[in-house]
């Protein structure tokens, strides 16, 4: 156990020397707290202060660790003394079920606030949407303070600690939080951590030459280290925001901005920048949020001759900021978004010495890049050869599923994998482009392409579920077999992605088949960004006929809904469990298998156009010989010829009852 030396940190073993740690430190913050309410706090001191240590040493010098620490237990302290009853006792019950979020009752809901539901007080007003649907994670998409004008879709934050006036203030967020705890449902906040807008405070003192501001910035007085790092930097939006680094006249400097102009990279070296996040952390911790999406969060750490990507020193702050929530509000979980390459991926719930101390949940990109690559290819091969790739995820973890999200589809399938299975990495990627923006012969898709990079001619791709899958193009073209194809292809994306394990998340209008905002570039800030096509605002019509089994809404919603309640009954898609890919049988159906105490469950998922097939005497091997389909709640049928059938478009999670 790791206590305290004699220049205040927490180092070495002695009887009482965290809680004089602590009282020397943070004392008078505690002490309006009750006997036992100090003495948790000693004690989650005791089990986390070492994480929070060694991830600080990984990053700063001894001196610089022993201060931040100190700066850093104040804050805990403080978020930690003025933490409601309530969500007091929400922290007490995680800490005694550490699994909660791992559970297959998980279900998660993202959609941008206004356009779900005008305000955060609407929110409240679509409780009995979510309930039906099982939700129990929210997702609302930014809701701080951002810059006025293009903001990135928010994501150019102004300010941490107030809400976007059109959509309400803190007690109203305080108060929508309250009322889905009440009835079991997290509530997600995006946490940018890479830029603030450049009408922030901090950039505003720093534009006014404040040097403990400017400090906070990569601030450059020439070219020559723009230059210098520009060699190995991708862009990221290449279309409207080219280069990395921006001339600001009123700094007198070029300002590092990876995503656009307006917005800048903090400079995460400098602990100062540490200590204001932490907390914003704790003080929306404090409001009730219960999940912080760290937005951008691959991109904190800048070296040189790198892309400036997933470098080391991102794990070691992740792992400090946990710890530090581990202490002040347990029941709070931090969510990596980290759009990165598969075997990049895991490093963020947490590989070698950072194993299960960072991220709590990381999105599953390779799955939602795999899903609509088998789509059109009709073809599981490649997928199977990824999917199995990917290291091992930590038990104590869980991975973010879904089929959309709100950004675009990139299509990371890296060369080597397509090699692996004899395809052409590039040719690949430009048909996946060509196939779901319709431009291959016989596609049914109707995406947008998105920032196509001239040199490296990468294309990415947005749109709908329902105009990726073919089904707005079925509808306006009136064809029954197509619209009957778009329904199976978007609920064999959700089954898969609630099949896998993790918490699934489904994208605003997906489970009501939304085709998707067509007047995306009418409004202003959005003319040059077609995701916005589909982040479209609610329809009123579609959600009030999503319990009228003839329409469209009304079968993917109870099909949606259907999956959501087979998945909450079936403890073999708890999180901790892992999802093993066996061997291909048929290239056309996906076999992954999960193993739980209780039993096995098998998902079989056939994306292609045609009826497929899985040997029954695999079956048998696998001990599931009579198993039942729990997504029919038959027995699966086996054949004359010895095989169990799979129609078109279709999944199966075999069990024995």
């Amino acid at each position: 156990m790791d206590v305290v030396d004699g220049s205040g940190s927490v180092a070495s073993s002695g009887d009482g020397a965290v809680e004089a740690f602590v009282e020397d430190v943070a004392g008078d913050l505690l002490s309006g707290l009750s006997a036992d309410r100090r003495d948790l706090f000693v004690l989650r001191v005791e089990r986390w202060w070492p994480d929070l240590r060694a991830g600080l040493a990984a990053v700063h010098r001894s001196e610089v660790v022993t201060d931040v620490e100190r700066r850093l237990l104040r804050a805990a302290a403080a978020g930690y003394a003025e933490r409601e009853a309530d969500l007091h006792r929400l922290d007490q019950a995680r800490t005694l079920r550490p699994d909660w979020f791992q559970e297959p009752s998980m279900l998660g809901y993202a959609a941008y606030t206004e356009r779900y539901a005008g305000t955060l007080d609407g929110v409240r007003g679509r409780l009995d949407h979510l309930r039906e649907l099982g939700v129990t994670y929210l997702h609302l998409m930014p809701v701080l303070q951002p810059r006025e004008g293009d903001s990135d879709g928010g994501y150019a934050v102004a300010d941490y600690r107030s809400v976007r006036s059109d959509l309400g203030d803190t007690g109203d967020l305080r108060e929508l939080a309250r009322a889905l705890r009440a009835q079991g449902t997290s509530l997600v906040l995006d946490l940018v951590l890479n830029h603030v807008a450049r009408e922030h405070e901090w950039a505003r003192k720093a534009r006014e030459g404040d040097p403990r501001y400017r400090a906070y910035f990569h601030v450059y007085a020439d070219r020559t280290v723009p230059d210098a790092y520009e060699r190995t930097l991708p862009e990221v939006f290449p279309d409207f925001a080219p280069g990395n680094f921006t001339w600001d006249e009123e700094l007198e400097g070029w300002v590092w901005t990876t995503f656009n102009s307006f917005q800048w990279d903090v400079d995460w070296s400098n602990p100062d920048v540490l200590v204001e996040y932490a907390d914003i952390i704790l003080f929306l911790a404090n409001l009730g949020v219960e999940v912080l999406r760290l937005d951008a969060i691959a991109f904190i750490w800048k070296r040189m001759g790198t892309d400036c990507q997933n470098q080391p020193e991102v794990h070691s702050l992740t792992q400090v900021l946990r710890a530090l929530t581990r202490v002040a509000c347990p029941g709070v979980l931090l969510k990596a978004e980290a759009i990165v390459s598969p075997q990049k991926l895991v490093a963020y719930l947490g590989q070698g010495e950072h194993h299960g101390r960072v991220s709590d949940l990381a999105y599953h990109n390779t799955l939602m890049v795999q899903f609509w690559s088998m789509l059109a290819s009709q073809d599981v091969t490649l997928a199977a050869h990824t999917l199995r790739s990917l290291p091992p995820a930590p038990s104590s973890a869980a991975w973010i599923t879904y089929m959309r999200c709100h950004d675009d589809i990139g299509w990371a399938v890296s060369d080597e994998d397509a090699e692996a299975v004899g395809l052409d990495g590039f040719a690949h990627r430009a048909f996946l482009s060509d196939w779901f923006s319709g431009a291959f012969p016989g596609s049914p898709a109707r995406g947008l392409v998105f920032q196509e990079n001239p040199v490296t001619r990468d294309r990415r791709i947005s749109g709908s579920a329902a105009a990726l899958t073919g089904l707005v193009a079925a509808q306006e073209a009136g064809n029954a077999a197509g619209i009957e194809a778009g329904i199976a292809k978007v609920l064999l994306g959700h089954a898969l992605v609630m099949g896998w394990g993790g918490i699934p998340v489904l994208w605003m209008g997906d489970e009501l088949g939304l085709r998707g905002d067509d007047a995306w570039a009418s409004e202003p800030g959005h003319e040059s960004d077609n995701r916005w096509a589909h982040r479209p605002w609610m329809d009123e019509s579609a959600l009030e006929a999503r319990h009228d089994a003839a329409t469209v809404p009304g079968r993917l919603f109870a099909g949606t809904r259907h999956l959501a309640r087979v998945r909450a009954s079936l403890p073999h898609l708890h999180a901790a469990v892992p999802s093993q890919v066996l061997e291909l049988h048929d290239p056309g159906v996906l076999p992954v298998l999960r193993r739980h105490p209780v039993g096995d469950l098998l998902g079989l998922y056939n994306p292609t156009a045609g009826w497929r097939t899985y040997p029954g005497w695999r079956l048998a091997e696998l001990g599931l010989a009579g198993a039942h389909d729990a997504l029919t709640g038959r027995a699966a049928h086996v054949g004359d010829d010895g095989n169990v059938w799979l129609a078109p478009w279709s999944a199966a999670w075999l069990h024995r009852p």
